[in-house]
Protein backbone atom coordinates (compact mmCIF):
# COMPACT_ATOMS: atom_id res chain seq x y z
CA UNK A 1 0.00 0.00 0.00
CA UNK A 2 1.36 3.41 -0.96
CA UNK A 3 1.30 5.88 1.88
CA UNK A 4 -0.30 9.26 1.23
CA UNK A 5 1.89 12.24 2.12
CA UNK A 6 0.70 14.99 4.48
CA UNK A 7 2.31 18.32 5.32
CA UNK A 8 1.04 20.42 8.24
CA UNK A 9 1.98 24.09 7.91
CA UNK A 10 1.89 26.89 10.43
CA UNK A 11 3.65 30.20 10.86
CA UNK A 12 6.55 29.04 13.09
CA UNK A 13 6.28 25.22 13.16
CA UNK A 14 6.66 25.53 16.93
CA UNK A 15 3.38 24.13 18.34
CA UNK A 16 0.22 23.45 16.31
CA UNK A 17 1.81 21.88 13.24
CA UNK A 18 4.17 19.88 15.47
CA UNK A 19 1.25 18.54 17.52
CA UNK A 20 -0.73 17.67 14.38
CA UNK A 21 2.25 15.87 12.87
CA UNK A 22 2.83 13.86 16.06
CA UNK A 23 -0.82 12.85 16.43
CA UNK A 24 -1.22 11.76 12.80
CA UNK A 25 2.03 9.76 12.98
CA UNK A 26 0.80 8.07 16.15
CA UNK A 27 -2.72 7.34 14.87
CA UNK A 28 -2.04 6.48 11.23
CA UNK A 29 1.68 6.42 10.57
CA UNK A 30 1.14 3.13 8.76
CA UNK A 31 -1.08 4.96 6.22
CA UNK A 32 0.56 8.40 5.93
CA UNK A 33 4.02 9.94 5.56
CA UNK A 34 3.73 13.02 7.77
CA UNK A 35 5.82 16.17 8.05
CA UNK A 36 5.34 19.69 9.36
CA UNK A 37 6.94 23.01 8.56
CA UNK A 38 6.59 26.75 9.09
CA UNK A 39 6.77 29.96 7.15
CA UNK A 40 9.41 31.32 9.54
CA UNK A 41 10.53 28.43 11.75
CA UNK A 42 11.06 29.42 15.36
CA UNK A 43 11.89 27.49 18.49
CA UNK A 44 9.81 24.55 19.66
CA UNK A 45 7.20 25.91 22.09
CA UNK A 46 7.72 24.46 25.61
CA UNK A 47 3.94 24.57 26.17
CA UNK A 48 3.44 22.20 23.22
CA UNK A 49 6.22 19.92 24.44
CA UNK A 50 4.64 19.70 27.90
CA UNK A 51 1.04 19.09 26.80
CA UNK A 52 2.08 16.48 24.24
CA UNK A 53 4.17 14.77 26.93
CA UNK A 54 0.97 14.49 28.98
CA UNK A 55 -0.43 12.28 26.19
CA UNK A 56 2.69 10.11 26.12
CA UNK A 57 4.09 11.69 22.94
CA UNK A 58 7.57 13.18 23.24
CA UNK A 59 8.21 15.97 20.74
CA UNK A 60 11.02 17.55 22.77
CA UNK A 61 13.70 16.58 20.24
CA UNK A 62 11.74 17.76 17.18
CA UNK A 63 13.31 20.46 15.06
CA UNK A 64 11.38 23.29 13.47
CA UNK A 65 11.52 23.20 9.68
CA UNK A 66 10.99 25.67 6.85
CA UNK A 67 8.26 25.16 4.28
CA UNK A 68 10.55 26.88 1.78
CA UNK A 69 13.23 24.22 2.29
CA UNK A 70 10.67 21.51 1.50
CA UNK A 71 9.60 23.43 -1.60
CA UNK A 72 13.23 23.86 -2.76
CA UNK A 73 13.74 20.10 -2.29
CA UNK A 74 10.91 19.56 -4.77
CA UNK A 75 8.70 17.77 -2.27
CA UNK A 76 5.10 17.09 -3.23
CA UNK A 77 2.23 16.21 -0.92
CA UNK A 78 -1.15 14.58 -1.30
CA UNK A 79 -2.51 16.80 1.50
CA UNK A 80 -1.28 20.17 2.73
CA UNK A 81 -3.11 21.29 5.86
CA UNK A 82 -2.59 24.75 7.33
CA UNK A 83 -3.28 25.00 11.05
CA UNK A 84 -2.88 28.76 11.63
CA UNK A 85 -5.58 30.56 13.58
CA UNK A 86 -8.03 32.65 11.60
CA UNK A 87 -6.17 35.92 12.31
CA UNK A 88 -2.99 34.39 10.81
CA UNK A 89 -4.67 32.54 7.94
CA UNK A 90 -3.39 35.15 5.48
CA UNK A 91 0.18 34.44 6.59
CA UNK A 92 -0.14 30.69 6.18
CA UNK A 93 1.67 29.77 3.00
CA UNK A 94 0.17 27.90 0.10
CA UNK A 95 2.30 24.96 -0.92
CA UNK A 96 2.51 24.52 -4.70
CA UNK A 97 1.86 21.10 -6.12
CA UNK A 98 -0.36 19.80 -3.34
CA UNK A 99 -3.12 17.50 -4.52
CA UNK A 100 -5.50 18.79 -1.82
CA UNK A 101 -5.10 21.89 0.38
CA UNK A 102 -7.12 22.35 3.55
CA UNK A 103 -7.25 24.84 6.41
CA UNK A 104 -7.94 23.87 10.01
CA UNK A 105 -7.82 26.95 12.26
CA UNK A 106 -6.42 26.61 15.79
CA UNK A 107 -5.41 29.28 18.32
CA UNK A 108 -1.68 30.02 18.58
CA UNK A 109 -0.19 29.05 21.96
CA UNK A 110 2.65 31.54 21.48
CA UNK A 111 0.12 34.35 21.89
CA UNK A 112 -1.50 33.08 25.07
CA UNK A 113 -1.42 35.42 28.07
CA UNK A 114 -1.53 34.67 31.78
CA UNK A 115 0.30 32.43 34.19
CA UNK A 116 2.16 29.33 33.01
CA UNK A 117 -0.73 27.20 34.27
CA UNK A 118 -3.31 29.32 32.41
CA UNK A 119 -1.30 29.10 29.19
CA UNK A 120 -0.92 25.35 29.69
CA UNK A 121 -4.67 24.94 30.05
CA UNK A 122 -5.33 26.83 26.82
CA UNK A 123 -2.63 24.83 25.04
CA UNK A 124 -4.27 21.61 26.24
CA UNK A 125 -7.49 22.81 24.60
CA UNK A 126 -5.64 23.41 21.32
CA UNK A 127 -4.00 19.98 21.59
CA UNK A 128 -7.35 18.29 22.20
CA UNK A 129 -8.98 20.19 19.32
CA UNK A 130 -6.16 19.14 16.97
CA UNK A 131 -6.47 15.52 18.05
CA UNK A 132 -10.26 15.60 17.60
CA UNK A 133 -9.94 17.13 14.11
CA UNK A 134 -7.42 14.50 13.03
CA UNK A 135 -9.70 11.71 14.27
CA UNK A 136 -12.61 13.23 12.32
CA UNK A 137 -10.46 13.52 9.19
CA UNK A 138 -9.24 9.93 9.50
CA UNK A 139 -12.84 8.74 9.85
CA UNK A 140 -13.58 10.41 6.51
CA UNK A 141 -10.75 8.53 4.78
Amino acid sequence: MNKKSVLFICVHNSARSQMAEAFLKQMAGDRFEVESAGLGPGKLNPLAVEVMGETGIDISQNKTKSVFDFYKQGKRYDYVITVCDESQAGQCPIFPGAVKQMHWGFDDPSGFQGTWEEKLERTREVRDNIKRRIIEWLNEK
